[in-house]
């Protein structure tokens, strides 16, 4: 209980903080500044109960749970679902996958009176939380209300692990909160019951992302971008960068021109508030650079194509021979793999995957990746994968095979989704997940 008293005091003190923080960032992306009000429990435009409260940090959190998000849909026509995000860009991505259909909200923060404001309000028979985020108030509000919360799509990295086991007591007493724990693979479920976490609670569906459905027309559209680049010019994308990693790619790219006719970097920044400092850096550095909101062609004068936009990754890694995935030679702890994976790309991680240790270790062991120790090496895989045709192929078919033997995972946890909605209407909210009667979500309506 001290722990929960000393953490709320905390939450408090770095208040004026967090709002800081929240100014400074929107000085540089102006979304931050966007609906600021329903961070702290104050909506400038009507919020509606739902049945569903799926909390999906940024971008990637929003992709990985598109589907989960279609079938409920497409299930249950009347369902309300409410997406909260805590950046901008999983709010326009959001917006651009379900324009009209799901409702969104900026993340309360996790102070006791802002998350009673936003339950009040919300009213939600499930919360869905994707992946890693442990919020100790909302889970004690929620348990409060018998309303299940169910950690989806969960990892954690050993390095996580060690950080949260410094509160020991408080730790394990704020995961024994969760309904379920839907863990990606048998390391992260291990972790989590090492930590407190109930084992009963604990199951292992798999990473929702293995289910990632690519959108018919993609093909077509990489086709199109290929021939602005030219047909048969070798072209790599640098997906997901961050501080300090363009640095050594424009260097592998310089490398590669000396030795790979014609080849084409497709630089990719994580954040769009680094658009323009990736920008400034290229110019600064004499790199022939065309951007995407340019649009025009990128022909042979042309070294790098830098992407200053979002919600696109998807194509530009359809469009490439081969891929490397930022984050990764720095201590960032690396992006996911599976996107490119399941589009068939040979892929390129650096040696810093912590947040993706199990996946690109399975993935590695698989044939479809390889894990570099620094961007000298990245330059002689991907000198030898631009001349090697039937490698690439090779490479790119593992990727592909492991992502479909490994599918499954949005049918399980849609079956641990209708488990705990139904134990949400028997007012057991904490109860582990049982045996379904297979009512679910279907047919069901929102009371009150």
């Amino acid at each position: 209980m001290i722990w929960r008293w000393l953490y709320a005091l905390l939450l408090w003190l770095l208040l004026p903080v967090m709002l800081g923080r929240l100014v400074w960032r929107g000085l540089r992306n102006r979304g931050y500044l966007e609906s600021w009000t329903e961070r702290i429990g104050y909506w400038p435009r009507p919020l509606r109960s739902a049945d569903v409260w799926i909390h999906a940090v940024s971008v990637g959190e929003v992709q990985a749970v598109q589907p989960l998000i279609r079938d409920l849909l497409a299930r249950t026509p009347e369902v309300e679902v409410l997406v909260t995000t805590t950046t901008p860009t999983g709010a326009r991505r959001l917006r651009e996958l379900f324009p009209a259909r799901v409702q969104h909200a900026f993340t309360p923060y996790d102070l006791g009176w802002i998350m009673r404001r936003f339950l009040n309000r919300v009213r939600p028979r499930l919360v869905l939380v994707v992946e890693t985020e442990i919020w100790p108030t909302m889970l004690a509000a929620c348990q409060g209300r018998s309303i299940p919360v169910m950690l989806a799509n969960a990892r954690l990295s050993e390095r996580s692990a060690r950080g949260y086991a410094r509160l020991g007591g408080f730790t394990a007493a704020t995961l024994r909160r969760f309904a379920v724990i839907a863990a990606q693979s048998q390391a992260d479920a291990d972790r989590f019951i090492g930590l407190g976490a109930d084992a009963e609670r604990v199951r292992i569906t798999g990473s929702i992302k293995f289910d990632l459905q690519l959108p018919a027309s993609l093909w077509d559209r990489a086709e199109v971008l290929r021939h602005d680049w030219g047909v048969n010019r070798p072209v790599w994308v640098a997906a997901s960068t961050h501080e300090g990693e363009e640095e050594a790619l424009i260097a592998v790219q310089r490398r590669l021109q000396r030795r790979v006719d014609g080849v084409l970097l497709v630089l990719v920044p994580r954040h769009p508030e680094r658009f323009e400092r990736v920008a400034a850096l290229l110019r600064r550095e004499g790199v022939a650079m065309v951007r995407r909101s340019d649009e025009r062609t990128c022909g042979n004068h042309c070294s790098v194509y830098l992407v200053d936009s979002m919600g696109e990754l998807t194509l530009f890694l359809a469009a490439a021979d081969a891929a490397f995935i930022g984050g990764s030679l720095v201590p960032v702890g690396g992006h996911n793999l599976l996107e490119a994976a399941a589009l068939a790309v040979p892929i390129a991680v650096g040696p810093h995957c912590f947040n993706f240790a199990e996946i690109t270790r399975l993935l590695a062991a698989d044939g479809g990746a390889v894990q570099v120790t620094d961007a000298d090496a990245l330059a002689g895989l991907l000198e030898h994968w631009l001349g090697d045709a039937a490698e690439r192929t090779r490479v790119g078919e593992q990727a592909f095979g492991f992502v479909q033997r490994n599918r499954g995972a949005l049918a399980r946890l849609l079956a641990l989704v209708d488990q705990q909605l139904e134990a949400g209407e028997q007012g057991d909210g904490t109860s582990p997940a049982g045996p379904s009667s297979g009512r679910g979500l279907a047919g069901q309506s929102r009371a009150g």
